[in-house]
């Protein structure tokens, strides 16, 4: 379990970093930025998730015994519990990054939507309902929400597909003869 708290803090972490990485170079000060920011971000991401689950995954692995099998399941079950910290750590730094650090985020995220719909022909009432609903969603406890089941979701995914590599069979001890 220690483990999986300390790699999933380490991939938090590096997710906070990254995004505080891309609001001092000032990608999430413009809408002409963001769309470079969010490609950034998801490739950094999905980067930061691999590497993590993987080396936390080998850890956890390292810990057993030699003889003990690390099967498909355990390396699995670890990897979903690095992500799970991950995501329980990354609420706490979503809701603070858009909350406290850059609250202005949201106008840059709305700005974005309407010149999207503005571009396919939407007229002003509908563009009202989506500068709405855009609004709602982009407030920080609901971004929050969206980062942790989007942070599952991935990281299980990462996790289904690393542990078929990770798992490792039982050694046969070597008895004396």
């Amino acid at each position: 379990m220690k483990t999986c708290l300390i790699y999933g803090f380490a991939m938090s972490l590096a997710g906070a970093v990254l995004n505080l990485t891309l609001y001092f170079l000032n990608y999430h000060s413009d809408v002409a930025k963001l769309g470079v920011a969010q490609g950034i971000g998801a490739i950094g991401g999905l980067a930061i998730g691999i590497t993590c689950i993987v080396l936390g995954t080998k850890a956890r692995r390292a810990e057993l015994p030699a003889h003990e099998e690390f099967t498909y399941g355990r390396a699995l079950g670890t990897g979903v519990m690095i992500t799970l910290f991950a995501a329980l750590l990354g609420i706490v730094t979503n809701y603070v990054y858009f909350a406290v650090i850059n609250p202005g985020l949201t106008d840059i995220i709305v700005q974005s939507q309407m010149e999207k719909m503005e571009a396919k022909g939407m007229s002003g009432v509908q563009l009202e309902q989506v500068e709405k609903v855009t609004r709602m969603m982009t407030k920080p406890p609901i971004q929050a929400a969206f980062g942790f089941l989007g942070g599952m979701f991935f990281g299980t995914i990462i996790s289904l597909v690393t542990s078929a590599f990770l798992k490792k069979p039982a050694r046969d001890e070597l008895s004396p003869t």
